[in-house]
């Protein structure tokens, strides 16, 4: 029993020396702690020293950057001044030299005057002269104007007379057209008073006005310039009747039959007509062209086309474009 109580192992107590050793780093690190805050200390209030001697030497600074642009002005200011002066001093010089020359050229004109003076007194003699010989040709003239004054009274006189014959031939011209356009008028009455019992009450061949109307349904197909078959034998009665009127019309009344072509406002654009103008007056001419061959003088003759531009009725509606689709006759006066 008592030799086991020897060889069981000795416990071994470490606590107190980890104690001493935390104890030891404890101080360590309080003592560097205490260290960093006195140094912390001593360098806040070396910043702070350096902060203010810093915010010393930059206003000095700005002093002297404000002290050296005022002297760089008055520098500035100063060199002006000096240009000034010296341009100031340039100039009263040139004024100097143009004084001298003009004191100079007072003293040359002075001189010059003197003999101006001279001559001016001898043109002077020869001035009265020449009023003398102008006053002489004054009298000559108003003698004469005093003529050319008698013989324009004489000549408004004339003119006078003259009006009078003027005005009395242009009234017996007045009443010489009057009457041959009341000729004229009388032979269109009666041409196409005959055309009308020809070709009787018909809705596509009428009289508007002082014009004998033909649709252009009646002479041509759509869209084309040569006349249809028909449309020969439709414009016989015409020939007919147009040649006995001018057989009694006389010679000195210069007639013309109007042959005027139109159409309706909607466009035509084809290889033989760009345009309803062409239209119009390939019709126009393509009527012409047979009354000469039925053996209608041409001088009596003239062929227009107008186009949609002279409408006889307003609108879009198919009866408003056949209406318009026309071939107008008129006997007129050259």
């Amino acid at each position: 029993m008592a030799l086991s109580r020897r060889t069981r192992p000795s416990s071994i107590n470490i606590w107190p020396g980890f104690v001493d050793a935390l104890a030891q780093l404890l101080m360590v690190i309080i003592f560097i702690l205490l260290v960093f805050t006195v140094g912390q200390f001593y360098l806040s209030g070396a910043v702070s020293d350096r902060d203010l001697e810093i915010k010393k030497l930059t206003q000095q600074m700005n002093e002297l950057t404000d002290m050296l642009s005022l002297e760089k002005r008055a520098s500035d200011d100063l060199r002006l001044n000096v240009a000034t002066l010296g341009a100031q001093a340039q100039q009263a010089s040139r004024d100097k030299d143009a004084l001298a020359a003009k004191l100079a050229q007072a003293a040359a004109d002075a001189q010059n005057q003197a003999q101006d003076l001279a001559q001016a007194r001898d043109k002077l003699a020869a001035g009265d002269a020449t009023i003398a010989t102008l006053n002489s040709n004054v009298l000559a003239l108003r003698e004469q104007l005093q003529e050319l004054a008698k013989a324009l009274d004489l000549a408004q006189t004339q003119n006078k007379e003259q009006q009078v014959q003027i005005s009395d031939l242009g009234n017996r011209l007045n009443l010489a057209l009057a009457a041959k356009v009341e000729e004229l008028a009388k032979y269109r009455s009666e041409f196409f008073g005959r055309l009308g019992q020809i070709l009787g009450d018909r809705p596509d061949i009428r009289v508007v006005g002082d014009r004998f109307v033909f649709q252009s349904e009646v002479l041509f197909d759509p869209g084309m310039a040569d006349l249809e078959p028909g449309a020969r034998q439709k414009l016989e009665p015409v020939v007919s009747a147009l040649k006995q009127i001018a057989a009694g019309i006389p010679s000195n009344l210069n007639w013309i039959l109007e042959v005027d072509g139109h159409t309706d406002p909607r466009p035509i654009a084809t290889a033989q007509f760009r345009s309803n103008w062409e239209l119009s007056t390939a019709r126009a001419v393509s009527v012409v062209k047979f009354l000469i061959d039925q053996g209608i003088p041409a001088g009596h003759l003239a062929a227009a086309g107008f186009g949609e531009w002279q409408p006889l009725e307003k609108g879009a509606s198919e009866d408003a474009y056949r209406k318009n689709r026309r071939i107008e006759l008129r006997l007129t006066q050259h």
